[in-house]
């Protein structure tokens, strides 16, 4: 039977508690230091010798520690929770997101195709769009701070003529050159993008314009400027505004002028209102990217020229168009000015980056810009890019000149099988005109080589070591040149049947 000669102290109870010390005691040795067992080393340790005292640093790396497990744990718990009650087959979260995650894995599974093929599109999206994110926060973060200060949109005053439309919205107009009862020819020139009636042809002098006894209308497009919004556009509506402006204004026949993306509004009208059209002029014009008549090369030749970022614009306006909205909002409508590629998303040639610092297009670019987004909506900016890209109604195959004979039944071969067939030609048989710049990187001159290999009866004069802008804006000798070829020599305007009395007798005056 063990003696306990004494009562144990706190070390011995705390050696014990750790394994068993195997320590006997007899009433008369109450010596420690003959004890040979594992509970001396303990002992010693916490009674000879001093712990060093833990450091805060190594403390608080343990407080994180174990933080940092439980964080786990709680993640852990939190996952299976949700994946019990939330995430199951039943659940009515699941059963009302499914179909719309359906929908839009159908739409990105497009993109599957990117991926290698050891990769599985359900693990590789979601690290490629957290890359994505973090990356796009990091770009967003304004590490250089520039002291310049950024100028503001600034408001105007109403100053368009207006008409009302047949369906009670109203249109605003703009007129140059000489008046409606002195004119020769009346041009109509829808903007492009981001623009406005203010463009017309930028900086045409009034004095050249009355020289070829031009009317120039220009217009804005729903939503733009001082024109209502259209709840449901498309370019057959755009063509029927067109048409409505016209007969407001008295226009019998007209000419009418495409620029850039504005060109889109220009097939529109050849399409649809061609008899009213005497015929058209196109700068670096527009057409549908996606058109499917397009060729690999073509296709291929016109992406090539264009940034990431224009790429991607336009894919967003093709398939997800309300994305559009952050993206505008975060650039021409934030309230602010900025440099021109960046707004628009494109490059531009040498000639185009010296043009754009001259400060008269400074100054009218931002007027412009200012009249474009006065009502500040994005919808119509959105409309506008989906109309780019979307199916047009029609195909520019279908304004080509061709011979169509009317088509015969039996009983009609043999009574008027002696006689000629009935033939007419179809499509649009006026004059169209193209000026494009061959250093355009906005509008590559490849959409120019498309449409006159589909519209051979399209005269296309490709203006040398010119881009988008530079032949376009602010150039009177330009300007004088397609008058001219719109026009022939210059007229003057029409003179009423008094001034052409006056001048005869002051040439029967003049010969006495």
């Amino acid at each position: 039977m063990e003696e306990i000669g004494r009562p144990k102290s706190w070390t011995e109870e705390l050696a014990s508690l750790v394994e068993d010390t195997g320590i006997r005691y007899t009433g008369d040795d109450h010596n420690l230091s003959s004890l040979s067992t594992p509970s001396f080393e303990l002992k010693t340790a916490l009674e000879g010798e001093r712990v060093e005292s833990e450091s805060l640093k190594d403390q608080i790396k343990g407080f994180v520690k174990a933080w940092g497990e439980i964080a786990i744990e709680l993640g852990k718990g939190c996952k299976d929770v949700v994946l019990q009650s939330v995430l199951t087959d039943d659940s009515y979260i699941v059963k009302k997101a499914r179909g719309p995650c359906r929908v839009v894995s159908g739409k990105l599974s497009v993109l599957n195709e990117f991926l290698p093929e050891d990769r599985d599109p359900v693990h590789a999206w979601p690290v490629i769009l957290s890359v994505f994110l973090v990356a796009l926060s990091v770009l967003s973060l304004n590490i250089k701070h520039d002291n310049t200060p950024i100028p503001l949109v600034q408001s105007h005053p109403p100053t368009a003529s207006r008409i009302l439309l047949p369906d009670g919205r109203n249109i605003s107009y703009h007129e140059q050159g000489v008046p409606a009862d002195k004119a020769r020819y009346s041009l109509i020139a829808p903007h492009a993008f981001l623009s406005s009636r203010i463009a017309g042809i930028p900086g045409i002098k009034s004095s050249l314009l009355e020289e070829f006894g031009v009317r120039l209308v220009t217009y804005d497009l729903p939503g733009f400027g001082e024109s209502d919004p259209h709840p449901n556009r498309t370019l057959h509506s755009s063509a029927m505004d067109l048409l409505h402006l016209t007969e407001a204004l008295e226009i019998n026949k007209f000419w009418v002028a495409g620029y850039s993306s504005g060109a889109i509004h220009t097939w529109a009208a050849l399409k649809y209102i061609p008899s009213k059209i005497a015929g058209a002029a196109m700068f670096a014009p527009m057409v549908n990217p996606y058109d499917p008549g397009m060729t690999k090369e073509e296709r291929l030749g016109i992406w090539e020229k264009w940034t990431r970022r224009r790429k991607l614009m336009f894919y967003l306006a093709r398939h997800f168009p309300r994305f559009l909205k952050f993206f505008y909002r975060r650039t021409f409508l934030s309230g602010k000015h900025g440099p021109i590629d960046k707004w628009l998303s494109f490059s531009l040639s040498e000639k185009d980056q010296d043009l754009t610092k001259d400060p008269v297009f400074k100054e009218f670019w931002k007027r412009d810009v200012e009249e474009s987004v006065r009502q500040g909506n994005v919808k119509p900016f959105i409309e506008e890019a989906v109309l780019h890209v979307s199916n047009w109604g029609f195909s520019l195959r279908d304004l080509q000149v061709e011979k169509k004979c009317k088509e015969r039944g039996l009983f009609d071969w043999f009574k008027f099988k002696a006689s000629d067939v009935e033939c007419e030609l179809v499509g649009f048989l006026e004059p169209i005109h193209i000026w494009q710049g061959m250093e355009d990187l906005v509008v590559p001159s490849v959409m120019s080589d498309y449409v006159a290999r589909v519209l051979p009866s399209a005269v296309v004069h490709k203006v040398e070591n010119e881009g988008h802008f530079s032949y376009f804006y602010l150039c009177d000798e330009c300007h004088k040149m397609i008058l001219s070829t719109l026009f022939g020599e210059p007229q003057g305007p029409v003179k009423s049947i008094v001034e052409e009395e006056d001048d005869d007798d002051g040439r029967q005056e003049s010969s006495m």
